[in-house]
């Protein structure tokens, strides 16, 4: 029972950073100001020869694209004043990936939330097995895995980016339609410098929001320490 008890816990302590990250993956991703702030910091229309209105609707369907159930995403655009395709099949196939990924990371999130409430609910309010103390310390030590994820990938990233993120898509995708000429659409829509930005970004957001949570539990085990000190004075004084 034990071992079991044990098991649960170090799960509820993983599905925190899990939550977290997963969470602003997925906000990233559905954020329509992520994919204009592309667009205007990395200068799309000069880069690609399309219409800032043109490159805002098309990011508009991508960003609906990596919420919807189509398998491909098939966009035209104005260019050199004529009618194109955004992406070449390349591309497509590589957004075909890129929207499985995000699949896998909103099934992982999910599970993690779910978890989470259920270890909360099961263990602390039917259960009544443990403390409220106790469920800090997990979650203190949830939040302090997660800025140490977050810490050490950002020393990596900052050390190497470039490397670091092929060596990502080499890990993660099967194929190589990840890679691409300059010329791409795809690439010049979210350059390197794009991806570092989000990164850093991520990081900040589950950084603040690990540290919150960090708090939060430091505060009650704080302020619940003297009273947790007292109650055991009784059963040390009858050791003795």
């Amino acid at each position: 029972m034990a071992a079991v008890r044990g098991i649960a816990t170090a799960l509820f302590i993983l599905s925190i950073p899990l939550a977290l990250i997963g969470t602003n993956v997925r906000f990233l991703a559905s954020e329509q100001r992520v994919y204009v702030y592309a667009i205007d910091q990395y200068n799309t229309p000069a880069r690609t020869g399309i219409s800032h209105s043109e490159l805002v609707q098309a990011s508009t369907d991508l960003r609906n694209y990596f919420n919807n159930d189509a398998e491909y995403f098939f966009a035209r655009v104005t260019q050199g004043g004529k009618e194109v395709s955004l992406f070449n099949e390349r591309e497509t196939l590589h957004l075909h990936d890129i929207k499985g990924l995000f699949h896998w990371v909103n099934v992982i999130q999910e599970i993690a939330i779910i978890y989470a409430m259920a270890y909360v609910i099961g263990v602390f309010v039917w259960a009544r097995e443990r403390s409220l103390r106790t469920l800090a310390a997990h979650t203190l030590s949830g939040s302090l895995l997660t800025i140490g994820i977050v810490v050490v990938l950002a020393v990596f990233a900052l050390a190497g980016f470039d490397r670091i993120f092929e060596q990502f898509h080499h890990i993660v995708f099967k194929n190589n339609y990840w890679q691409m000429r300059a010329t791409d659409h795809l690439v010049q829509m979210f350059p390197d410098g794009f991806w570092f930005d989000m990164t850093m970004f991520l990081g900040i957001l589950t950084l603040a929001e690990a540290a919150i949570l960090s708090v939060a539990a430091t505060v009650h085990l704080t302020v619940t320490w003297r009273a947790h000190k007292h109650a055991l004075l009784p059963s040390q004084q009858a050791a003795h």
